[in-house]
């Protein structure tokens, strides 16, 4: 296989794979530990979990835009 075709099936799997991570720790956090839901108040914990979902998602779009900023090169006919 062509070293460029490689690197951009590269690209594309360390992006769904960061995507997944990223949505798999939010949900087991958020979700199922309970901190996504507000009861009668916001609480501490739900302000931090809600501070840790932006600024999550903020560093995983800043390392998908560091992935795929720079070219690869390939030539379509």
């Amino acid at each position: 296989m062509e070293p460029k075709l490689l690197q951009f099936l590269n690209r594309i799997m360390r992006t769904i794979g960061l995507g997944v991570l990223w949505m798999t720790l939010n949900s087991t956090i958020g979700i199922m530990w309970g901190y996504a839901y507000v009861q009668a108040t916001w609480h501490l914990s739900n302000i931090l979990f809600y501070s840790f979902l932006v600024l999550s998602f903020t560093g995983l779009l800043y390392v998908l835009y560091r992935l795929w900023c720079h070219p690869i090169g390939i030539e379509v006919d």
